[in-house]
């Protein structure tokens, strides 16, 4: 069969041969015959772009003539580019003179994307080729294009999503072992879903792209890692948790994108990525393990859930694939897939215009009057306590009675949250603010 390029066949074009490039080759070979059916073309790789071609990669069923060092030159000589390798440089300089050379571009690179997206788009548009990015969020799981393509026609107004799998890893295990964060880290770490440096990921780097990438496909917006709120998972303790489990809840890191209006009345949109405590029923809290998860809500589609394994070579090289054949189609019958569409240009509101809920843990006098001045406190900004629970114990050090006030409020702005959080620090009664955690899924 002819394309439009004049030839029999695709050439694809492969940046990376890690954990996922291994996996994105293996399935190229291997399924040559039925992807090429699928497209209508069949698709010829015409070489890797690997640091070292002496390494020894004789599982590959890959010529070892394919491999090479010179990335530049081999993103000149084909109609597919495929890049697995991450980070911004030298990815960004690759993709674009691909493009430049009228590759279609399939990429996996959530870093680069929430970086710099709309410049990777502009020279897509300007050399009318794809970009497709389906593996840079959540693996396997299909929520992109979705969100790109069928959900297309409807508003969306939230999504509430597990994008991280080795931190719910962690936090699973916590859940279920009552261990410790430094534990079930190098638990993770043990079982290869952490790296040896696993700060990307508890840190919230890895969900914050992620978070990006969502929110600008889901409000028409155009969204950058540095646009999200980020919070990690490295000051949540085993209190914490029990504390959840008190409350019939679970903790998840979660990335949170919302339409929602500033106090003056402006429209827009909230990225913020943190850890969180949400009830038990809510389906997000039966996320286990490494898995991810997405929860969509949107106006009349209702609320939708994606589920499945958010990371490795497998999955991602599923998600790799998918777009890889959508491309081709695309090249084989002579049109695109859609671009950029950031029309809305909602602004990005600041975290103190977000609202939520607190789980706030107090170390207060057990004497007359300090119920009274802590709900004043809340009082005084305007935010409203919705349940309290009071233990009494004998301070250790000095025999005087004590007591840990557990305070859950109802919904606020973040912004009087964390002043009510300030004022409850400096009241005479209260000895120490142990722990506040948002709550969200109430």
């Amino acid at each position: 069969m002819t394309t439009d390029t004049g030839r029999t066949g695709l050439r694809v074009a492969l940046l990376g041969c890690g954990v996922v490039g291994s996996a994105v080759a293996k399935m190229l070979v291997t399924n040559a015959d039925d992807l090429a059916a699928r497209i209508g073309a069949p698709l010829e790789l015409v070489g890797i772009a690997v640091r070292r071609v002496g390494k020894d990669r004789s599982d590959l069923p890959v010529p070892e003539e394919l491999f090479t060092t010179d990335a530049a030159d081999l993103v000149t000589r084909a109609d597919i580019v495929i890049e697995v390798i991450g980070g911004i440089d030298p990815a960004r300089e690759l993709l674009l003179s691909a493009m430049a050379h009228g590759a279609s571009v399939v990429t996996a690179n959530k870093a680069l994307l929430a970086d710099d997206g709309p410049t990777l788009y502009a020279a897509a548009d300007a050399a009318g080729v794809d970009l497709y990015y389906e593996a840079a969020v959540a693996g396997a799981i299909p929520i992109l294009r979705p969100m790109r393509e069928s959900l297309a026609g409807d508003d969306v107004h939230r999504v509430l999503g597990i994008v991280n799998g080795t931190t719910n890893f962690v936090l699973d295990a916590m859940d279920t072992t009552g261990a410790g964060f430094e534990e079930t880290v190098a638990q993770a770490q043990a079982l290869g879903y952490a790296e040896a440096d696993p700060s990307a990921d508890v840190e919230g780097f890895d969900a914050a792209a992620k978070a990006a990438l969502l929110a600008s496909l889901a409000f028409h917006t155009r969204v950058s890692g540095g646009d999200v709120f980020r919070e990690g998972i490295t000051e949540v303790t085993a209190a914490d948790i029990a504390a959840a489990k008190a409350m019939d809840c679970v903790v998840k890191l979660l990335a949170i994108a919302e339409r929602t209006t500033a106090a003056d009345g402006i429209a827009g949109v909230s990225v913020r990525v943190h850890p969180a405590m949400i009830p038990r029923t809510h389906p997000l809290a039966s996320v286990r393990d490494a898995y991810n998860a997405v929860f969509v809500e949107a106006k009349a589609a209702g609320q939708l859930m994606f589920y499945g394994r958010g990371a490795g070579g497998d999955p991602s090289a599923s998600a790799v694939l998918g777009d890889l054949v959508a491309v081709a189609r695309h090249l084989v019958a002579g049109g695109r897939g859609p671009g950029e569409s950031a029309y809305a240009d909602l602004p990005i509101l600041p975290i103190e215009e977000s609202v939520t809920r607190y789980h706030i843990s107090l170390d207060v006098d057990d004497r007359p009057g300090v119920l009274a001045q802590v709900a004043q406190a809340f009082a005084d900004t305007g935010v409203s306590i919705e349940t309290v629970r009071q233990h009494v114990r004998t301070h250790a050090g000095s025999g005087a009675a004590r007591a840990n006030l557990v305070i859950v409020t109802h919904g606020a702005t973040e912004g009087a949250l964390s002043a009510t959080v300030d004022a409850l620090a400096g009241c005479e009664c209260v000895a120490e603010v142990v722990s506040v955690m948002r709550v969200e899924g109430m």
